[in-house]
């Protein structure tokens, strides 16, 4: 029998992530008196707040609730998903048109978000990063200096992809494959400089080729080619197996791509695929979102504005998790104990008429709207 190996993650690196999260604020003026009662939300995207790019459940009318009549937010809450692909601040501006509501970056935590934590050990080193979106732009945001899509690096090595003649989108000149491509990048540094990290950002595109050239990367020690080496690490935003989006059923995420890369190069390498899995369920995600929702609370923002510091807020009674998946919203809710409380939606992946089984939430509504409602009165009656 085989055995993979998963790292956890180290939670002694957020101390920088939180920092830039609370200087995020300092232009945010409108500020209101903290509430009566300390809780916070947190939002799953897909098959909650939206299907595809439709709003579903009732999910504008149940923003604009958390918002006071001069538009400021009221009530802490956040985006947890385990999407992702474009940087946070173009994800908060397309939210913010969908829903009619202002949602600042801050307030979006997608899968890839934590990978800003190993700026320290990357910043100047090669890397890759994969998925569909941006995922170099992703990465160039967070401060990472030699950082090449996955396609646009193969582009380098010829004929590494056997079967791109039948591809007629990555016809395309590598010069052209990334408009965000980084210039500090040369040729001399793809075919000489091994990679020494690759990162799925989001769900990966071309998985023929993907998975051909990870394994080609990993295997050889990063530098495709060569004979086998020792892998370099290698980082996965998430690991859903299967997620809601506009099609009626659900569609193989994450994780599915995971599985079929390790698969492959579990059979064709000696050792067994290494890697680190971010997101959702994973109690570090849950960790990450209280800190935020913190800096998020109107005392909070209130003291450190006018005293640089963080004894204004106050330690929160509830956080609600209002997600459709119960693998992965109520299960990570669960694990991280106190005082999450999870609510389970039937517009995604869940449409049961009870709770599931596995993994029972705390409720179970039929929509957003319903659970929003539910918190409100909730916290008004204690």
């Amino acid at each position: 029998m085989r055995f993979r190996t998963v790292f956890r993650i180290p939670e002694c690196k957020n101390a920088a992530f939180l920092l830039l999260q609370c200087r995020a604020f300092r232009s945010y003026s409108k500020i209101q008196s903290t509430p009566k009662r300390c809780f916070g939300i947190a939002f799953d995207i897909d098959g909650v707040i939206l299907r595809g790019r439709v709003p579903i459940g009732g999910s504008p009318r149940a923003l604009k609730r958390l918002y006071g009549d001069s538009g400021a937010l009221n009530i802490p809450f956040l985006f947890l998903t385990n999407g992702g692909g474009i940087p946070e601040s173009s994800r908060a501006n397309e939210l913010g048109e969908l829903l009619g509501v202002r949602i600042l970056p801050s307030q979006v935590v997608q899968g890839h978000t934590p990978f800003k934590n190993l700026l320290d050990r990357y910043e100047n080193e090669l890397i890759v990063a994969t998925g569909k979106g941006e995922p170099a732009l992703v990465m160039s945001e967070y401060g990472f200096t030699k950082v090449l899509s996955l396609e646009e690096y193969a582009s380098y090595f010829k004929n590494i992809d056997p079967v791109s003649q039948y591809k007629s989108w990555t016809t395309t000149r590598a010069s052209e494959l990334d408009r965000y491509s980084n210039e500090l990048v040369t040729k001399h540094d793809v075919l000489s400089n091994r990679v020494k990290a690759a990162f799925v950002v989001s769900d990966p595109v071309d998985w023929g080729m993907d998975i051909q050239v990870l394994c080609d990367i990993l295997r050889s020690g990063g530098l495709p080619g060569q004979k086998n080496g020792h892998q370099p690490p290698l980082y996965f935003a998430a690991d859903d197996l299967e997620y809601q989006a506009a099609f009626p059923s659900e569609r193989l995420g994450m994780g599915a791509f995971r599985t079929a890369l390790e698969s492959v190069f579990n059979r064709i390498h000696h050792d067994v695929l290494q890697y680190i899995s971010f997101g959702k369920p994973n109690p570090f995600v849950f960790k990450n979102a209280e800190a935020i929702l913190r800096q998020l609370q109107p005392s909070y923002l209130g003291h450190y504005l006018s005293n640089n510091g963080d004894s204004g807020s106050e330690p929160f009674k509830t956080l609600y998790m209002i997600g459709d998946n119960p693998v992965v919203d109520v299960k990570g809710a669960k694990q991280a104990g106190h005082p999450w409380f999870s609510i389970l939606t039937r517009t995604g992946v869940f449409n049961g008429n009870d709770n599931h089984a596995d993994f029972p939430a705390d409720l179970v509504v039929d929509t957003v709207e319903e659970a929003v409602d539910y918190i409100l009165k909730r916290e008004s009656a204690s």
